[in-house]
């Protein structure tokens, strides 16, 4: 079954008469066009990727009617540094929390409560501590184990990337869902990070029907996801944590997850499908299902760059759907960045965003996931 999606690009083409399945795939056709009008994608590469997600005709017809509005060369990002940024991020929470729930507290980071006022900035002062900086971690870092893993899933074998503290003992869970591009090394080293934090994570190749990430193709990735039943990515997830649950290293009942851009959405839809989540940190990822809302259990702090209006737009229908159903939710606005602020392999890389976003992630985890 398909619906009618009309949107409006930057580049003044409404595509009114665009199909699509499901809001995911919208999701991905909407970000590779506004790739391609910011320069970051050739017009050769957003083809390929649209034609994978709509068709070649659909496909040549959106580029014909959005046209780059500014024409850029993307820039190596730089590298994060271990030091915290000497000019943290201005953030501006505007959590939609309950006032029957509790309100976030922070072990990095400190950070103002919402305010009812939507014109309110307030700075969060970065205070990354050792442990919790946002940095690479290798493969090879003596304080945690990483290594690709399977696990079966509605009769296929999904395979993944499990990092791990070295030490023994037992350790609380977070899954991982990757962006649009696939599991690729960026997710891994997340992965890593997270177990350098004191967490068990996985992170899920939703590629591993078609024969995994690297064989797909970077051009193949995204029709490969769009055309892909959000249902069965969701229960691949939920195979995950079944394969968690049966690590002697996973503490019992301890579980999370986070997700980045493509999978934000993956993260907000697991949390509306899979109860045993305790809690939830989707980065920049499109609303699930707001009638899905009410089935969530896990603690949600969304994070959202300050200039991605695309997916800032649909802020106010989640709030108000996470706050009608009384579910605890914050969810924080870093202004200056960019859609895709934390990937620091890519164009829109924010140090100063990413530092902040990744210690207040950490914080909601200790709270809501080990506490």
């Amino acid at each position: 079954m398909y619906r009618r999606a009309g949107f409006l690009f930057s580049g003044g083409a409404e595509m009114s008469d665009a199909k699509f399945d499901d809001g995911l795939k919208q999701y991905l056709v909407e970000e590779f066009i506004e790739d391609y009008q910011h320069g970051q994608l050739t017009r050769r590469d957003a083809l390929k990727r649209l034609t994978g997600l709509v068709g070649a005709s659909a496909a040549a017809a959106l580029i014909a009617a959005c046209a780059p509005a500014v024409q850029s060369t993307p820039t190596t990002a730089p590298q994060p540094s271990a030091a915290p940024p000497t000019n943290p991020a201005t953030a501006v929470p505007m959590a939609a929390t309950p006032t029957t729930a509790p309100s976030a507290t922070t072990t990095a980071a400190t950070a103002t409560i919402a305010s009812p006022d939507p014109t309110l900035t307030t700075e969060a002062t970065n205070t990354v501590t050792a442990g919790t900086n946002n940095v690479p971690v290798s493969p090879d870092d003596p304080a945690i184990q990483a290594s690709d893993v399977t696990f079966p899933s509605q009769g296929a074998t999904i395979a993944g990337y499990l990092a791990r503290p070295a030490g023994n003992g037992t350790y609380p869970a977070i899954l991982v869902a990757h962006e649009n591009r696939g599991l690729t090394d960026h997710i891994k080293d997340v992965t890593r990070r997270l177990a350098k934090a004191g967490y068990v994570a996985l992170a899920v190749d939703l590629l591993s029907r078609e024969g995994g990430t690297a064989k797909v193709g970077a051009s193949g990735v995204p029709g490969v996801l769009g055309n892909t039943p959000p249902a069965q990515m969701v229960g691949d997830f939920a195979a995950a944590l079944e394969y968690l649950k049966q690590r002697d290293f996973v503490a019992p009942g301890q579980f999370g997850m986070t997700g980045f851009c493509f999978g934000g959405g993956m993260t907000w839809r697991a949390a509306t499908q899979i109860p045993e989540l305790r809690a939830a940190v989707p980065y920049y990822g499109p609303n699930p299902p707001l009638e899905d809302v009410p089935k969530i259990q896990a603690a949600v702090l969304a994070q959202y760059g300050g200039n991605d209006a695309r997916i800032n737009s649909g802020i106010p229908a989640i709030e108000k759907a996470m706050k009608d159903n009384n579910k605890i939710f914050e969810y924080m606005i870093y202004k200056g960045a960019n859609h895709a602020f934390n990937n620091d392999t890519g164009p829109n890389y924010n140090a100063q965003a990413a530092n902040e976003a990744w210690a207040k992630t950490l914080a909601w985890f200790d709270k809501y996931v080990r506490g």
